[in-house]
């Protein structure tokens, strides 16, 4: 591949060296979707230039095409439309594929779902009119949800650390011999050193819970820097703002509350840390009468903890994101100072525990009991509230194409909550069990993790009973489904084989429909078994050891059993799931697989969880934008954005972002694109009916190709307005269902992908250039702007 450089081009902020204006030149921005592209791929040309950009995203064009715009149209690569007016536009493609994939060390990042999920809930709320406090409250929810989730990561971090290995472990003789490698923590007389003592042991271990979360710290900003400190374009004061929330000013451009939210949540990790140690060393002081002095330093530390809690809270309440405008202001010292000063507390924290405490033994468990169960029950509290907001919500402004009726947001906070609570409490009951083996001489982690880890064997259950059914519909559905076939393919359709491939293929694109009622349903298990194993644990509680198992014999015995399942399934799922990130980075097949999902999860802007993975759309959609609005005024040409997949909704955002004069001059062609199937059911308050109906006015045209094969994109669904439809007619997959003298072998059924090469996309793009005036804005009857 050539490079600008030495072609000796132009690689300033509107690509090739500038035309002169009104030059006719016409260009085909082509947008990439889910598993990435090569630019030799997309423009269909082994030489091609980088005319803008760096490695991580950038602008490509042919050779050939370089100096396009300074040739007559009848030079121009092409030989002309489908339509036959005018010169083929010019090709560009926009690759951001090193945005979402890379090497294999990225796949860790698969580790921090549960804050990604959480993330995703703050953009599913409903649409509604005139609520801008519940709005408000409903976005604090969703923060404070994420908060739980950042305390209750370190906390089992902490558990895994400090009780099960420092505390339990390393303070029992056995253990400590079968791990020689706790040696030095043991407090035996062989073996005693100066780390010996309960509270040094406790010290020391913190150090691993205080580096996690300087890691997700250093990830944070990082990743920030890298991904997400694109400033978009500037707008004038007077230019009116779309009607999307995507077309406001400050939409991309979230430094501020991210810089918020990251010394929060790195705050409150630190002050996790400091009270597992303070409340073990306090508690101790509390009982056996120790030094007043450290019975004092003790209290006063618990109280700084408690009000540094409370700040922690009172910052992470403060209102979200500001939109209206682009925010380049930094918070207050105190913000930015906070994680400062809990690392502080921290270290104060440690050194009190370490103070010569004689006659301190570790025995039974650290009181990790009631704050693993507070956590449990706030994060049910605050989705059963949530719940409510969003109800009422959607009440305000009710649309039946809405993912669950609006409880879509609600429903997903429950799944990341129960993520966090299914991997905290599974991986510490796995360590439990590799630590002590089989021989059960330690206490164990706290019941609550416990029972937790046995909610995945019924979970599990619950799944593959509604895979079953699920199989069982969709089997039906492609029996119905091949009358339809042979209808549509007429005479052509005599290979019964290949007709019943058809018609599973289109069965199989329909479970995307169908993606609310596993969430429902997952959702709403989590939700029973989560109450149930808190249930279980305070049962456990009140009646402990052989009584609880004479009173509930069977309850136990299948608890016990559950438990054990759980462990291990959660240690086979965490290798499974590293396994899978890893390929899915590697290998594009992989990645298609699991990439839709991904790729939602990270289009949005970390907004209710800084540690979620970055959002790539905070670059690639000035990208865009830029891109689009320096050619236009550069070279007062017309443009389509060709977006495939979801570079059609990195395309409608970047149409969002431009300026009225220049939005005019666009044309907008998507295919295979989940705008409404996806986006519209499951973020109905950004790509609703009313976002993509102003979409579609403020463009000049817009033309959506989908084919009912396709498991991913599928129609808009506007209602026919002035102008022209949005939707074509579904194209046909496979072209031919039997060989002809035009097919002499079989058409592969492309289902999401090779939009291209179907007859049609070259027409409806020709159409596009047609319908697109060039030098004036799109006007429309009635239309006063």
């Amino acid at each position: 591949m050539e490079s600008a450089q030495e072609r000796g081009l132009n690689d300033g902020a509107s690509g090739p060296a500038a035309a002169p204006a009104g030059t006719g030149a016409t260009l085909e921005l082509l947008v990439h979707g889910v598993g990435g592209a090569t630019p030799e791929h997309m423009l269909d040309d082994p030489r091609t230039v980088r005319v803008s950009g760096d490695d991580t995203a950038a602008v490509f064009r042919r050779a050939d095409d370089v100096d396009a715009e300074h040739r007559p149209a009848g030079t121009r690569t092409g030989t002309g439309n489908a339509t036959g007016t005018g010169s083929r536009p010019v090709p560009e493609a926009y690759v951001w594929c090193n945005l979402t994939s890379g090497n294999g060390a990225r796949a860790l990042w698969l580790l921090l779902l549960p804050f990604m999920v959480a993330n995703l809930a703050h953009w599913m709320r409903p649409s509604a009119q005139d609520r801008p406090r519940t709005i408000r409250f409903y976005g604090l929810l969703v923060r404070l949800v994420g908060l739980s989730l950042t305390v209750l990561l370190v906390a089992a971090a902490c558990e895994v650390a400090l009780d099960l290995t420092a505390w339990q472990c390393a303070g029992t003789r056995a253990c400590a011999e079968r791990h020689t490698w706790l040696g030095f923590l043991s407090p035996t007389a062989s073996a005693g050193g100066w780390w010996s003592p309960p509270g040094r042991r406790l010290a020391l271990a913190a150090l691993v819970p205080t580096a996690l979360v300087g890691l997700l710290w250093y990830l944070s900003r990082r990743t920030w820097s890298a991904y997400e400190s694109e400033q978009p374009l500037v707008r004038e004061p007077d230019e009116d703002i779309p009607r999307s929330a995507l077309g406001r000013p400050g939409f991309w451009y979230g430094r501020r509350l991210v810089a918020r939210l990251r010394g929060a949540h790195t705050a409150a990790g630190l002050l996790t840390v400091a009270a597992a140690v303070a409340q073990a060393a306090a508690r101790h002081d509390r009982e056996a009468g120790g030094p007043a002095a450290l019975e004092t330093l003790g209290r006063v530390l618990e109280a700084a903890l408690v009000l540094g809690a409370a700040t922690v809270v009172a910052v992470v309440c403060r209102r979200g994101r500001s939109e209206k405008h682009l925010d380049r202001e930094i918070d207050a010292s105190l913000v930015r100072h906070l994680p400062l000063g809990a690392l502080v507390l921290l270290a104060l924290t440690l050194v009190h525990a370490c103070w010569e405490r004689p006659g301190w033994h570790s025995d039974g468990r650290l009181p990790g009991d009631v704050a693993f169960g507070g956590i449990a029950l706030a994060q049910g509290l605050l989705v059963i509230v949530l719940a409510v907001v969003a109800h009422l919500l959607y009440r305000s402004d009710p649309d039946p194409r809405t993912a669950m009726r609006g409880f879509a947001g609600p429903a997903v906070a429950m799944l990341a909550c129960a993520l966090g609570g299914v991997m905290s409490g599974g991986v510490s009951q796995r360590v439990a069990d590799w630590v002590d083996g089989t021989r059960a001489s330690l206490p164990g982690p706290p019941v609550v993790l416990t029972w937790q880890a046995s909610v995945i064997p019924p979970l599990l259950v619950v799944l593959l009973l509604l895979a079953g059914w699920q199989a069982w519909r969709t089997l039906r559905l492609a029996r119905a489904e091949r009358a339809v076939v042979e209808a549509e393919y007429g005479r052509e359709a005599k290979d019964p084989d290949r007709t019943r491939r058809i018609a599973r293929t289109r069965a199989m694109a329909t479970l995307t429909d169908r993606g609310p009622l596993f969430v429902a349903a997952v959702s709403a298990v989590s939700l029973m078994l989560g109450t149930g194993a808190l249930a279980g644990a305070m049962a456990t509680d009140k009646t402990p050891g052989a009584a609880a198992q004479h009173t509930h014999p069977f309850v136990h015995g299948a608890a016990d059993t559950a438990q054990a399942l759980g462990s291990w399934l959660v240690g086979l799922g965490f290798i499974l799931f590293v396994t899978l990130g890893r390929r899915a980075y590697k290998d594009a097949s992989a990645r298609r697989t699991v990439g839709v999902l991904w790729d939602v999860g990270t289009f949005w802007p970390r907004a209710a969880h800084p540690f979620a993975p970055p959002c790539y759309a905070e670059r690639a959609v000035p990208d865009l934008s830029w891109r689009i609005t320096t050619w236009t005024r550069t070279t007062g040409g017309r443009l389509v954005i060709s977006g495939h997949s979801q570079g059609s909704v990195l395309a409608a955002a970047a149409a969002w972002q431009l300026a009225p004069a220049v939005r005019g001059k666009v044309a907008l062609l998507t295919y295979g694109s989940p705008l409404e199937r996806l986006y519209g059911r499951w973020f109905p308050a950004h790509f609703g009916p009313a976002p993509l109906a102003a979409l579609r006015e403020e463009v000049d045209c817009w033309r959506n190709l989908y084919r009912l094969s396709d498991p991913i994109g599928g129609p808009v669904r506007l209602p026919a307005g002035d102008g022209p439809q949005v939707d074509c007619e579904p194209l046909r997959d496979p072209l031919a269902h039997a060989r002809s003298d035009l097919h002499p072998l079989p058409a592969p059924i492309l289902g999401h992908s090779d939009y291209q090469a179907d007859p049609t996309f070259d027409r409806e793009r020709g159409d596009l250039l047609d319908r697109l005036r060039p030098g004036l804005p799109g006007q429309r009857p009635g239309d006063t702007r």
